[in-house]
């Protein structure tokens, strides 16, 4: 069942632009090349540039990448609650809010890209491991129903969508 793509009725339709943004059937293998995708993405970003924001009010690199950990971190553990059977309706989270007393903006880029790193191989695991039930099973976050299938997909698209966000708007990465 890993190979079999969530129906939009397995997730709130604000996340369609993330699994859109998946194609491919074997999500467990985007999920691993992730990571090491994006760190070689931005590997030739300065010191200097890490801080840069192309816009004021806008995030820094490292708070979009920082971003994206806190963002790892909730879909993860959304995953871990709902594959075990938690029947009570996850929070929501208010993404900057989180980025403005998160300190991500402190910390060196490499230091994020490590820690984004080693919690998606935690999901990875985690996620190769839920037998077919627990993959399929419904819980709700903010209220709406989602499945680990889902967010299995949601993580993968919203890394995409924020790598694509810094190749565009920050000129990270490869064109």
């Amino acid at each position: 069942m890993k190979d079999t793509r969530p129906r939009p009725n397995e997730y709130d339709a604000f996340f369609e632009p993330y699994v859109s943004r998946v194609p491919e059937r074997d999500v467990l293998a985007a999920l691993e090349r992730q990571p090491a995708e994006l760190a070689a993405a931005l590997a030739t970003v300065t010191p200097e540039r890490e801080r840069h924001r192309y816009a004021p009010g806008k995030w820094s690199v490292r708070e979009v990448v920082g971003h994206m950990l806190d963002a790892e971190r909730i879909f993860g553990y959304r995953a871990l609650c709902i594959a075990r059977g938690e029947k009570a309706s996850l929070p929501s989270f208010e993404e900057n809010d989180y980025a403005a007393s998160a300190g991500h903006d402190l910390r060196p880029l490499a230091s994020l890209l490590e820690e984004l790193a080693s919690l998606r191989a935690s999901h990875v695991l985690m996620v190769r491991h839920l037998d077919d039930r627990a993959w399929e099973r419904v819980g709700t976050a903010n209220d709406v129903p989602v499945t680990p299938r889902a967010l299995a997909y949601i993580l993968v698209g919203h890394m995409r969508h924020h790598a694509a966000v810094l190749r565009e708007k920050y000129g990270v990465g490869p064109a």
